[in-house]
């Protein structure tokens, strides 16, 4: 079976749990978290040349905190593309915000900035760009949108850390970026996710927020949860850190190999291939493909031989049974994305062989 991602867990990150387990401090309710947190927080902050990097429990809580760290309350609303996981928008709902969905542009999968024309209002706070698969949304229009109309900019990167948009890393464009290091992403802690941000006064709330709104001791001022990222899971991901730029390599080149044989195996207008430009380099978490008809047959035929192809997010969130309730309006191109994308391997374990077995099963499945 080849999987559509698999976490690069090594004797470094056993190494480094077993001494956290010695040590016996497995977390820390501290406001600057425990060592081991501190040390990721570090290391994270570097490679994104940001001020801070505050470590939670999930991308979800990164989402979540951020939201509440900008102050948003009921009733307000915030754009959200509907093409991604729906914790971009229940994050949204929990503050009791509005989630208010806007469309993507087709060759990216991410917002289409001028969606965001149609669906601004004297309501709306902020915008949550999704680099959805490591592709960065158009950030230069959606930062001017939002300057234009005094909207705040959280970033939903939760999964491309590595991606970068005009030579800037994602994550560090908005007030706020969010990242996810759930076991199937680019870095992993099994579970975590962290924010970053250049706001002195966002990092202390945020410090804040993650750990029931306390500073010292049972002196809570603000609103917070328990959204503390364990040591354990700290020691996993700072190791994973030391050795994402090897990982990245290693996707990067996979990428490229598949792309190369999809482009001689097949005729590009049976599928349409993820491109870079001049201003965007990829993380390529997943490398993603559309079909115009063809989808399902594909994903059967690569899942009949082992192959995990995964569709994600069909239906988009605004179709679930929760969001349906939501007037959305005309998401076209969400909803044609939805029918149409698939998402095959290209992780850092993957062979050669295996790479060239994918494109010859999906040469196969179009030409069946």
């Amino acid at each position: 079976m080849i999987p559509i991602n698999k976490p690069q867990i090594d004797e470094n990150e056993r190494e480094e749990i077993l001494k956290v387990l010695d040590e016996g401090i497995l977390t820390s309710a501290s406001f600057s978290g425990g060592k081991r947190v501190q040390d990721f927080e570090r290391l994270l902050a570097n490679f994104l040349h940001v001020k801070h990097a505050i470590a939670v429990n999930s991308g979800t809580a990164a989402l979540h905190s951020s939201i509440l760290a900008a102050g948003i309350k009921e009733g307000d609303e915030i754009l959200i593309p509907s093409f991604t996981f729906v914790a971009t928008a229940n994050s949204v709902a929990c503050t009791g915000a509005k989630p208010v969905f806007v469309d993507i542009e087709k060759d990216t999968y991410t917002i289409n900035p001028q969606s965001l024309k149609n669906k601004v209002s004297k309501k709306t706070r902020a915008i949550i760009p999704v680099h959805l698969y490591g592709h960065p949304a158009k950030m230069d229009e959606i930062l001017d949108f939002a300057r234009k109309y005094s909207l705040l900019v959280i970033e939903d990167a939760c999964q491309s850390l590595g991606s970068s948009y005009d030579g800037k890393q994602t994550g560090s464009l908005g007030e706020m970026g969010c990242f996810s290091m759930y076991a199937s992403k680019v870095l992993t802690s099994g579970e975590g996710g962290a924010i970053t941000t250049n706001s002195d006064e966002f990092a202390e709330k945020l410090r804040m927020i993650r750990n029931h709104g306390m500073v010292e001791g049972y002196d809570t001022r603000i609103l917070g949860f328990n959204m503390r990222l364990p040591e354990i899971s700290a020691a996993i991901a700072k190791t994973q850190m030391k050795k994402l730029e090897s990982m990245l390599y290693k996707r990067t080149t996979n990428a490229k190999k598949l792309q190369e044989l999809l482009r001689n195996k097949i005729d590009n207008h049976e599928i349409v291939l993820p491109q870079e430009n001049q201003r965007v380099k990829y993380n390529w978490y997943l490398y993603t493909v559309a079909f115009n008809n063809l989808r399902n047959r594909v994903k059967k035929l690569l899942n009949d031989n082992g192959i995990g192809a995964t569709i994600y997010y069909d239906p988009p969130v605004h179709q679930t049974p929760y969001y349906s309730k939501f007037d959305s309006g005309d998401l076209k191109m969400t909803e044609w994305a939805s029918k149409s994308v698939l998402s095959l391997p290209v992780h850092p374990s993957l062979s050669e062989n295996d790479l060239n077995f994918i494109a010859l099963k999906v040469e196969e499945a179009i030409k069946s």
